[in-house]
C-alpha cells in the first residue's frame, strides 16, 4: 500500500527559458499494511538537455506539489529491495531503490523517466516518447534507524545532460515507526567547515614508493531471483586504482587496492534489460550496471560507481561514470577474459580485472552459457598459432631446399 502524505505550494522565478515553479519539500510515504518503511521529504529540480530541429535546449523544472507515490513503490522483501517511485507531470517519474548492509542504508540506484512527448516541458523536441536514465548513487547513505538529512543543495548527474539538484531533504528507509527518526545522519555538505591553525611542518624524508599488491583473489559473486535461481553470475579478481589526496603525504597519490572476496558481499538486482551488481567491502562500495541492447542483442557494462574511504584518504572518494560501453557480449552467452585487462572508468579511477567471466542476463540452470572470449585472449591464442605456422613454413622451405640441392648433386655425376 502506498500513499502521498502532503505537499507544499510553489513559488515562481524567471529564468532564460521562462517561468519555473520551485516547490517546497513534498512528503512521500511507502507503507506495507499499516507499517511505514520509507518516508521522504524531497525538494528536487531537474535540468535536462534535449534535441530540437535547431540544435539543443535545456528543460528546467521542479518536483511539483502534485507529485504522488507510484504504484511500483514497495517495502521490498526477500531479494527485492525497498523502492520509492515518485510520479509527476505527464509521464515523468523519479525512482529511488535502497539497499542495506545492516549498519548503513543507502540509495543504491536512482533513476529518472521523462516524457519527451510532453510539449509543455520539452517544447519543439525532435524526439518523442519516454526516456530513462539511471545511476547507482551510493554516496547518499545513512546509519540504520536514523534520518538522512541534507539541507544543502546537492546535484546528482544521472547522465550527460541530465541532472537532479536536491535540497532540504529528509528521508529514511527500513523504518521502525511511522515518523522520521530524531537521530540524523547529516550529509557532508551540511557539516560545518573548520579551518585548522597553521602549524610548522617538520622536514621529513620522502616515503618510498608503495609496492603494488599481488594479483587479487578470484571472487565468485551470484545474484538470485525470488524463485532461488541464479540471474547474474560473475567470477573475477578485481584491483582498484584510485587517485586521491593522501593524509600521510599531504599530496595526490595513486593507490592500488585489491577487493578481497572473503570480505565482500554481493547484492543488486536483475531485470530484463538492466542488471546491477553491488560489491560491498568494509571500506569500499563498488557498483556495476549492465545493459542489454534489445536491437543489437548484446549486453555491455554501461556504468560503474565507487564509494571508498580508505585509511589514507583525506575525504571519501565517491565517483562514477554512467556512459560506458565495455565488456560487450552477445545475449545468451557469457563474457570471458582470462588475461588482465584495465577498465578505464574515469581519469581518477580504473579497475584491473583478472580471470574474468560474467553473465548478467539469460542465465539458465545456474551455470555460465558458452563463452565469448575477449580480444586480448583471442590475440594471445593467435600468437602461438602464427609462430607455429611460421616455423612449419620455415621447416618446409629448408626441406625443399635440401631436396633440390640433393637432386642437383646427383645430376652432376653420371654413369660412364
Amino acid at each position: 500500500m502506498v500513499r502521498r502524505c502532503s505537499a507544499a505550494a510553489g513559488v515562481c522565478w524567471t529564468l532564460l527559458m521562462g517561468c519555473v515553479f520551485a516547490a517546497n519539500a513534498v512528503t512521500f510515504e511507502v507503507k506495507d499494511g499499516n507499517s511505514t518503511c520509507i518516508k521522504a521529504d524531497l525538494n528536487a529540480s531537474f535540468s535536462i538537455t534535449y534535441s530540437t530541429a535547431n540544435g539543443t535546449r535545456v528543460a528546467e523544472f521542479v518536483l511539483p506539489s502534485s507529485a504522488r507515490v507510484g504504484n511500483t513503490s514497495s517495502c521490498g522483501g526477500r531479494e527485492v529491495p525497498p523502492e520509492l517511485l515518485v510520479s509527476f507531470g505527464d509521464g515523468h517519474a523519479l525512482g529511488l531503490v535502497f539497499s542495506s548492509d545492516g549498519k548503513l542504508y543507502r540509495v543504491a540506484n536512482m533513476s529518472l523517466q521523462y516524457n519527451l512527448s510532453d510539449t509543455s516541458t520539452f517544447p519543439q523536441s525532435s524526439s518523442s516518447g519516454l526516456e530513462t536514465v539511471m545511476r547507482n548513487v551510493s554516496e547518499i547513505s545513512a546509519r540504520m534507524n536514523s534520518t538522512y538529512r541534507c539541507l544543502s543543495s546537492t546535484t546528482v548527474s544521472l547522465s550527460a545532460g541530465v541532472n537532479i539538484t536536491f535540497s532540504d531533504v529528509r528521508m529514511e528507509a527500513y523504518m521502525n515507526g511511522a515518523n522520521l527518526s530524531k537521530d540524523e545522519s547529516v550529509c557532508s555538505a551540511d557539516l560545518p567547515v573548520t579551518t585548522a591553525a597553521p602549524t610548522q611542518t617538520p622536514r621529513t624524508t620522502a616515503a618510498p614508493s608503495p609496492v603494488p599488491p599481488p594479483a587479487p583473489e578470484r571472487g565468485n559473486y551470484t545474484l538470485v531471483n525470488n524463485n532461488g535461481t541464479a540471474c547474474l553470475l560473475a567470477l573475477m579478481g578485481l584491483q582498484l586504482n584510485v587517485t586521491h589526496h593522501s593524509k600521510s603525504l599531504n599530496k595526490t597519490v595513486s593507490e592500488v587496492m585489491n577487493l578481497q572476496p572473503n570480505k565482500t558481499t554481493a547484492s543488486g538486482s536483475c531485470g530484463v534489460t538492466l542488471a546491477t551488481l553491488v560489491l560491498t567491502e568494509e571500506l569500499t562500495n563498488l557498483t556495476f550496471t549492465f545493459t542489454l541492447n534489445s536491437t543489437s542483442k548484446k549486453f555491455y557494462l554501461s556504468a560503474v560507481n565507487i564509494s571508498a574511504f580508505w585509511p589514507d584518504m583525506t575525504d571519501r572518494f565517491a565517483e562514477g561514470n554512467g556512459s560506458l560501453n565495455l565488456l560487450q557480449c552477445s545475449a545468451g552467452r557469457s563474457y570471458m577474459c582470462s588475461a588482465e585487462q584495465t577498465l578505464a572508468v574515469l581519469p581518477t579511477f580504473s579497475i584491473n580485472t583478472f580471470k574474468l567471466q560474467l553473465q548478467p542476463f539469460n542465465v539458465t540452470a545456474n551455470r555460465f552459457s558458452a563463452a565469448e572470449e575477449c580480444r586480448v585472449d583471442q590475440e594471445n591464442m593467435l600468437i602461438p598459432i602464427i609462430v607455429g605456422v611460421a616455423l612449419a613454413g620455415l621447416v618446409l622451405i629448408v626441406l625443399i631446399a635440401y631436396l633440390i640441392g640433393r637432386k642437383r648433386t646427383h645430376a652432376g655425376y653420371q654413369t660412364i
